[in-house]
């Protein structure tokens, strides 16, 4: 598989495992999930990985609406993809969890692919004071619980959302086989591709926390699947930090976000009150810097953050800064070609004539302004500007990058 030039961030702000007892900053309403997901995108993740919960107990819903509550405010907010879940909440069935997917006709929808024992339990004993008597009972349920997705189930599913509205998935393997069962569903022709494969390590039941068992699944993907397909790496709690680094060094892809760890780091640091933007939630998992402004880490690899370039849908931002705001120019049309692939990647506007005046004539101002300082009153503004550059260097190397 050849190395790829940037890494997919996925985030996952909610999920449906954790329990409101288990963090306060736990996204829970359709407001605070919409905010945590602007804020992941915003950040740098282009992929946003969705449930919903009922906003008053906190528990998984399947229910649309509430769905439909927040994928919108993210839709117009963001560029990234929207990534509806089909696994929804353990214990519902196909068709609930299905209901939502349905009814957005999302650009992709997560899908389990195959059956397993899906144990939760054991986090229970770590609790004893409960918000909501739901959540020792969700919890327990699952010592004698087996997530179904059976091969007519996951033909179902395909043929209903794939087929039906046009959604790709992101298929999740839990363990080894489930990538055979995956190899032989394309080969019945129920998929196309490119696949894209999230594997996911240390889920009671599923292939355990160990990069051996990493290494191994990768290379058996890359026997099954050529070049024809793009992988993912998630890891339960304190394991997702070297799992992603890991994946990204072997040219994969990550996620993060507080489906899949509530913690910053080993030494289960809780997220600060800001957690419930996905902001802070991503930056955090993958730096545990406070608040810079892409993913650090990822760039300390060698490598990039993907962005979704408008000829993928994306809205890059094309406007000009004239006196403070933002704005679109009024002249004619221009392609922003990428030098290295020959590429459109963006078209932006010339300026009019008016413009040009209106962004000269704020220059003048400004500078008569400046002019007019005292040496000291300069120095401390030429002060600042240098420590907003040192504090959002990487961001503005990012950016330069992609001149």
């Amino acid at each position: 598989m050849p190395k790829q030039k940037s890494v997919i961030i996925t985030c996952a702000p909610t999920g449906g495992i954790h329990t409101p007892t288990m963090s306060e900053h736990l996204p829970i309403t359709p407001s605070e999930i919409a905010a945590a997901s602007i804020e992941a995108a915003e950040a740098g993740a282009s992929i946003i990985h969705l449930h919903a919960r009922d906003p008053e107990t906190g528990k998984p819903d399947p229910n649309p609406d509430l769905f439909m509550d927040f994928l919108p405010r993210i839709k117009q907010a963001t560029d990234a993809i929207m990534n509806v879940s089909t696994g929804g909440g353990l214990g519902m069935t196909r068709e609930e969890r299905l209901r939502a997917a349905v009814k957005a006709s999302p650009e992709m929808a997560s899908m389990n692919i195959g059956s397993m024992n899906f144990g939760i339990f054991p986090m229970k004993d770590k609790y004893s004071n409960w918000k909501h008597a739901w959540e020792p009972e969700f919890l327990d349920m699952t010592r004698d619980f087996i997530f179904r997705n059976t091969f007519a189930d996951i033909e179902y599913c395909i043929k209903e959302l794939g087929q039906g509205h046009g959604t790709r998935f992101e298929f999740e393997c839990y363990d080894l086989g489930h990538l055979y069962n995956l190899a032989w569903i394309r080969d019945q022709g129920w998929i196309d591709g490119p696949i894209f494969v999230q594997m996911v390590f240390g889920i009671l039941g599923g292939v355990g926390a160990d990069l051996d068992n990493l290494m191994h699944m990768h290379t058996i993907a890359n026997k099954l699947f050529g070049d024809e397909y793009e992988w993912s790496v998630l890891a339960a709690g304190r394991f997702q930090m070297p799992f992603t680094t890991q994946s990204a060094l072997l040219g994969g892809n990550v996620r993060v976000g507080m489906e899949d760890s509530l913690y910053i780091d080993p030494a289960k640091r809780p997220y600060p009150a800001l957690s419930r933007s996905g902001k802070s939630a991503i930056l955090s998992k993958i730096s545990a810097l406070p608040s810079p402004p892409l993913p650090r880490p990822v760039h300390a690899l060698g490598l990039r953050v993907a962005i979704r370039l408008p000829s993928e849908g994306g809205n890059m931002q094309t406007n000009m800064l004239i006196n403070g705001e933002m704005v679109a120019g009024d002249g004619a049309e221009l392609p922003i070609v990428d030098p290295a692939t020959e590429a459109e990647i963006a078209r932006i506007r010339e300026a009019s004539p008016e413009q040009v005046e209106a962004a000269v004539h704020s220059s003048e101002e400004a500078f008569e302004s400046f002019s007019r300082s005292t040496p000291a009153e300069r120095s401390a503004l030429l002060l600042a500007i240098a420590d907003c550059l040192e504090e959002n260097q990487d961001e503005l190397a990012e950016l330069e990058s992609l001149n």
